[in-house]
Formats: structure tokens, C-alpha cells, sequence
């Protein structure tokens, strides 16, 4: 008989997370290319989850020009905390699409994790 070449190891939407430092719940975890939230928190050095897919609210910003059509590609901005339309050269990593349209004052804008 044949070892499979390939082993199941989980279903994807979510993947386990070892952080150094402690992490809160909501936090967005950027490793390299990829990208996850917390949903719970996690303490340093112990084993917890970051999902990678699903639907989440990210903060965004507020004021004139600041404004998100749904069906757009959004980046996370590691430095602001926010999610933009911008990749800003590579600088910000992809979040996914939106699947909701937020206004000019809306303080979060609803992703569709892709990557």
C-alpha cells in the first residue's frame, strides 16, 4: 500500500496560533502574507486560534473621501489600524472584499476573508 502523499490536517477557516505576547480577541494577527483575526484571546506562548476566513468588521477610516463600495478589495494597514483600499505599494496585506458598502462616517467596513 501507498503513503498518501497528502494528509488532511483541518477544515482552513481557522488555524492554530502560538503567539510570543499576548494577544487580545479582535486583534489582527499579519504574518508575512498572511493574515488573521483573533476571535478570542490568547495568551503568550499557549496554543489559541486565528481565523483566516469568515466574515469580520474592520475599523476604517472616517471623515470626507473615506468611503468603501461594497465588491472591493481591501488591505489591512498595520501601522493605522485600519482597512483601506490602498495596498500601499505591498506595504498593507490583503484582507478580502467588502461585502457591504460603508459611507464617509461609518467607523468599520464589513470583509469577506480572501487570500
Amino acid at each position: 500500500m501507498a503513503t498518501p502523499l497528502v494528509t488532511f490536517v483541518q477544515e482552513g477557516s481557522a488555524i492554530d496560533y502560538t503567539p510570543v505576547a499576548d494577544v487580545e480577541a479582535g486583534a489582527v494577527v499579519v504574518q508575512n502574507d498572511l493574515l488573521g483575526v483573533t476571535k478570542r484571546s490568547i495568551v503568550a506562548n499557549e496554543q489559541g486560534a486565528l481565523h483566516v476566513a469568515g466574515v469580520f468588521e474592520f475599523p476604517k477610516a472616517t471623515g470626507g473621501g473615506s468611503a468603501i463600495d461594497v465588491g472591493l478589495e481591501v488591505y489591512w494597514d498595520d501601522a493605522e489600524q485600519v482597512a483601506k483600499t490602498d495596498d500601499e505599494a505591498g506595504a498593507n496585506k490583503k484582507l478580502g472584499k467588502t461585502i457591504a458598502a460603508a459611507v464617509d462616517a461609518d467607523e468599520f467596513v464589513r470583509v469577506r476573508l480572501s487570500q
